[in-house]
């Protein structure tokens, strides 16, 4: 008889509970070996592959692609005796034990019979007038008999014929009607009266009125849009929903929590960044940076560092629950990036003890797996402070919102070549905007006006971060 282990959904840490499987690497009958790929899951946090704890044969696939599974939850089972004894009526395993029960206590069926046809209810045949007047809003289109006419007086003309329609034929109509078929745009001789005496009543213009607005309406191609392929639509495709999940879900509940629970307060700084400018050319021709990618992101990193090092009351947290405030002597700088899956905000850990050149290469890092959907559940936790860059979008600056835990963040803006006060003349200058939010629970306007102004400093003057360093 086979031997059966069931794998359950193990618990990936940080607190989490539950995951999304995304993508199985494997299928019922698969010969599996321990540390094979098993199935891809998405956590709130990150993208996890799991490996087969299992040498065997794939039995049951227990979850599905796309399901939520809680931890410790089954999501498969294997035969990890594949070679014992056979049952003896020699049946294979089946895939689904439970279907397996059903189809053995159905009466068999005879081979040649085939089913009869499903009979269609006569009220869910298509009319002429459905088929032609495609998706509608409720509450428009043409109403049944709409395009049946009434037979005009004798010896009127029909101008829906064609040449008629130039026709002196009088309309007769009431003065509110024919104000009210200017205003929505209806032709009074191409209607076909219905009151008394051939008179165009306002039933018979708002009837038109509403005939003209029976179309189509018009949607913009999504095949090219892949956020969309999870989700479904409930109007014709005028729309698409989407479940809320895993890091969106988790960016969601943060981000109301932070932007309802500290008191946020941003504080804003134009800066000369020219000479930052000039450093990060001259550090990408030099040898020793040749192999790493050098951007201002890299020095204004720096100089949020070194500003943090210089006011360190800063790098805190407020922990509601013990009414503490936690300092912290170290810095888990956190880097803001936008990946297929939503914000995500890797740290690098202990940032404040790297020389610019190891900073360099795990911002590289950091960037890399984001894109990649690879980062791994230990950066997205633990971070002091963070940077979110919308410069390479050409936006100026903004007031973002803090990180749950932390106590400030530094928005990063474009760099543009603009006039500037330079040394008592004006000059073409490269200038940057900067903004700061932080908790006022930890830190008051005077101590976030300084950190920003610090940071700017190391922007216009690198050479200080020197003096600072």
């Amino acid at each position: 008889m086979p031997t059966i282990e069931t794998f359950h959904m193990p618990d990936a840490g940080e607190g989490l509970t539950e995951a999304d499987i995304v993508t199985w690497r494997v299928a019922p009958g698969d010969t599996v070996e321990v540390n094979q790929p098993l199935v891809e899951i998405e956590t709130a946090k990150s993208l996890v592959e799991l490996p087969c704890p299992f040498d065997g044969v794939v039995v049951r696939l227990l979850a599905q692609e796309g399901d939520t599974v809680e931890v410790g939850v089954a999501i498969a089972e294997f035969d990890v005796d594949p070679d014992g004894e056979a049952p003896a009526d020699d049946a294979p395993v089946a895939q689904d034990a439970v279907a397996a029960e059903a189809v053995d206590e159905a009466p068999s069926a005879a081979p040649d019979a085939p089913e009869p046809a499903p009979e269609v209810p006569a009220h869910a045949a298509s009319s002429p007038a459905e088929e032609g007047s495609g998706a509608v809003l409720v509450g428009y289109g043409v109403k049944a008999g709409s395009a049946q006419r009434r037979p005009r007086r004798d010896g009127a003309l029909d101008p829906i014929g064609g040449a008629d329609q130039a026709s002196d034929y009088p309309v007769l109509a009431k003065p509110p009607v024919r104000k009210l078929a200017r205003e929505l745009g209806v032709e009074l001789t191409t209607l076909t009266p219905s009151g008394p005496g051939g008179l165009v009543t306002r039933e018979d213009v708002e009837q038109a009125a509403q005939a003209m607005s029976a179309r189509s309406l018009a949607t913009y191609a999504a095949d090219d849009q892949p956020w969309l392929e999870s989700g479904y639509s409930k109007d014709g495709g005028r729309s698409t929903r989407v479940p809320v999940r895993s890091v969106r879900k988790r960016t969601a509940e943060a981000m109301v929590k932070s932007a309802f629970t500290a008191p946020h307060v941003t504080v804003f700084h134009t800066a000369d960044v020219t000479e930052t400018m000039n450093l990060v050319k001259r550090l990408k021709a030099d040898r020793e940076f040749q192999d790493v990618r050098v951007t201002p992101l890299l020095i204004v990193a720096k100089a949020l560092l070194l500003a943090v090092r210089r006011h360190p009351e800063i790098n805190a947290a407020w922990d509601d629950a013990a009414q503490e405030i936690v300092y912290k002597h170290f810095v888990n700088l956190g880097i803001a990036a936008s990946t297929p899956r939503g914000l995500l905000v890797p740290n690098i850990k202990d940032a404040h003890r790297l020389p610019l050149k190891e900073l360099a290469l795990e911002i590289g890092e950091l960037t890399a797996l984001a894109r990649e959907n690879r980062t791994p559940p230990s950066a997205l936790s633990g971070g002091t402070i963070s940077i979110t860059n919308v410069g390479p979008l050409g936006i100026d600056t903004g007031t973002p919102i803090l990180n749950p835990g932390e106590s400030a963040i530094l928005a990063f803006g474009a760099i543009r070549e603009q006039p500037w006060v330079h040394e008592g003349e004006i000059k073409v200058r490269w200038v940057t905007q900067l903004a700061l939010s932080f908790d006022h629970r930890l830190v008051d306007g005077e101590l976030g006006a300084r950190v920003l102004a610090d940071v700017g400093r190391v922007m216009s003057d690198p050479a200080q971060g020197l003096v600072w360093g």
